[in-house]
């Protein structure tokens, strides 16, 4: 019951292997993010899956059709919002919307996707007048509006206010309650830790973690830093048993400023990652 399955994916450009063997199955309803620095293959990866590229070994499998032979049906039942916004600049946002979703056999109701990515207010505005985050709303739109099984969303909250990603974020989680399966790509780790059922880490054209993000990287089980002030200063220590030491902790009166924190998602991403930035 996988949506994605990646086996021995390779892509080389000019002999330099951009994608090096990568294994990878996403499964149906699931929120997946793809994680990794500038150049790491995560694009590559995503264009192979979406049929916009092609590759040089292993075994594709998206929607249990290779994308290299993906048909128009099978297209209809994939969303993409690319990097790079849709140029029609003398279209109204109305407008693009509706014709879109004429493209597809069964489409999501205009108004009602306008009005989940937040444009209902410019629904009558060209879109050469909008704004960078507005523009990047209306990608976002016209890579939903054929009512997906399989959505790719590379990078699609650049640009937005805190916001503009929050209420996006809620649009991602509606589209999962619905079984819609989604394959993220994107830099700020707080939207894959906030939407992710699981995180992979690409590093030089590998994967070299997938787990959830609570357990990527051995961070549920890593030392937890304990922090606290008492009469004799500031004081730290790293322990496996954060709530052991917490409790003996106790008994040696009041404590002020007490935390417990184990590394974060950005700590172990940056451990993953290593040189690669």
């Amino acid at each position: 019951m996988t949506a994605i399955h990646i086996q021995g994916l390779r892509k080389s450009y000019q002999g330099r292997p951009a994608v090096d063997g990568i294994d990878l199955d996403v499964a149906n309803g699931e929120i997946h993010a793809l994680l990794g620095p500038n150049g790491a293959g995560k694009t590559t990866t995503v264009e192979i899956l979406e049929g916009h590229r092609g590759r040089d070994g292993g075994d594709v499998r998206v929607l249990d059709t290779d994308p290299a032979r993906g048909g128009r049906d099978w297209r209809a039942r994939i969303g993409i919002v690319l990097q790079n916004a849709f140029d029609g600049t003398e279209l109204t946002v109305g407008e693009a919307v509706r014709h879109f979703a004429g493209y597809y056999p069964s489409p999501r109701d205009p108004g009602t996707v306008i009005d989940q990515v937040g444009l209902t207010d410019k629904a009558r505005n060209r879109l050469g007048t909008l704004s960078g985050g507005q523009r990047r709303r209306l990608d976002v739109a016209l890579g939903i509006i054929g009512n997906p099984e399989l959505v790719f969303l590379d990078e699609p909250t650049t640009g937005f206010d805190p916001q503009a990603r929050r209420q996006f974020w809620q649009l991602v989680r509606m589209l999962a309650d619905q079984g819609t399966t989604v394959l993220l790509t994107t830099h700020y780790l707080e939207e894959a830790e906030a939407l992710a059922d699981r995180v992979s880490v690409i590093v030089n054209g590998r994967i070299v973690a997938s787990d959830t993000p609570a357990n990527l990287g051995g961070r549920a089980t890593a030392e937890a830093t304990v922090r606290w002030h008492d009469a004799t200063g500031p004081h730290e220590v790293r322990t496996a048993t954060p709530t052991s030491l917490v409790h003996q902790l106790g008994g040696a009166g009041e404590l002020a400023e007490l935390t417990v924190t184990r590394p974060s998602l950005e700590d172990v991403y940056l451990d993953l990652i290593g040189d690669h930035r």
